[in-house]
């Protein structure tokens, strides 16, 4: 996964690098739009691929869950960029309505389109794990997202050079920031829970204290506690009232039970803990 963010972050810099240099070029608003748009994606790519290299660093006596809550520090860090970008996008959008400037359609069209290959072709290197990580499914939307917008430049560049109005390219720049608003509101919601440690998406505490009890030898279940260690690892606390006269051997098999149980909920960190034994029908009445 290294590996992809790394060819991301190469394909991505040189197209920047070539839509700043033609959006200066053709006094482009849109292709300078798109282009910060990218630049802050390849400040993703890289922030996410650090994060990664942290999560692999081993625990320490002082971080003992290790470096997995890097990943959701980076794609809170990913949301808050590009919503810096989108604030920018459209304070320039406005100025350019208010002093229209000419701008040549037909080489904001070839631009773009080398955009939509680039982005299309580095999403692609996301797609099969996009739904197992936020950190690799930010990067996906980013991707995914620049290359429907890269088409919108096309559409708007072929009009531009057709009908010569001016405020197209403005436009499209109010387009990119809508769009860009849209897909990054939900990983910044996302990033904010999980940086709380509220129960990650997925996850249904109800469903996941239902399947505890429902075991046998557990008579109820309580002080739930559900957070993610990181994006793509979550844990859990909880106490464990067990039914009377359970043997330490029969506790240990049960406990293993419950772990194991628990990995195909989503949960693979789980600490439980056993409170004072009672018969079923005093652990009914409490």
């Amino acid at each position: 996964m290294g590996r992809a963010f790394l060819i991301g972050i190469v394909l991505n810099l040189a197209f920047v690098i070539i839509e700043f240099i033609s959006g200066f070029y053709t006094n482009s608003l849109a292709l300078l739009s798109d282009a910060g748009h990218n630049l802050s994606d390849v400040a993703t790519l890289a922030l996410s691929l650090f994060a990664f290299g942290m999560a692999k660093r081993k625990a320490t006596t002082v971080y003992t869950y290790g470096y997995h809550k890097s990943t959701i520090l980076a794609s809170l860090a990913n949301a808050v960029i590009l919503l810096v970008a989108v604030g920018s996008i459209g304070w320039e959008a406005i100025q350019r309505f208010m002093h229209p400037e000419p701008t040549p359609g037909y080489t904001i069209s070839v631009v773009a389109g080398i955009g939509i290959v680039i982005n299309t072709a580095s999403a692609f290197l996301f797609f099969k794990d996009k739904d197992s990580d936020l950190n690799v499914k930010g990067a996906y939307l980013h991707l995914i997202t620049d290359a429907l917008v890269s088409a919108g430049v096309v559409i708007a560049g072929f009009i531009i050079a057709r009908t010569g109005i001016t405020w197209i390219d403005p436009l499209i720049s109010i387009v990119i920031m809508v769009i860009v608003l849209y897909s990054t509101w939900g990983l910044l919601t996302e990033s904010l829970k999980l940086s709380m440690d509220a129960v990650p998406t997925g996850i249904d505490a109800e469903k996941v204290k239902q399947f505890m009890e429902n075991q046998k030898g557990v008579s109820r279940v309580h002080h739930i506690h559900i957070w993610a260690i990181g994006t793509t690892r979550n844990a859990m606390t909880a106490h464990l009232v067990l039914e009377k006269g359970l043997s330490d051997q029969e506790v240990v098999a049960l406990k293993h039970q419950l772990k194991h149980g628990l990995e195909h909920l989503n949960i693979q960190h789980a600490t439980l803990e056993t409170e004072l034994v009672a018969s079923v029908g005093e652990c009914r009445t409490e």
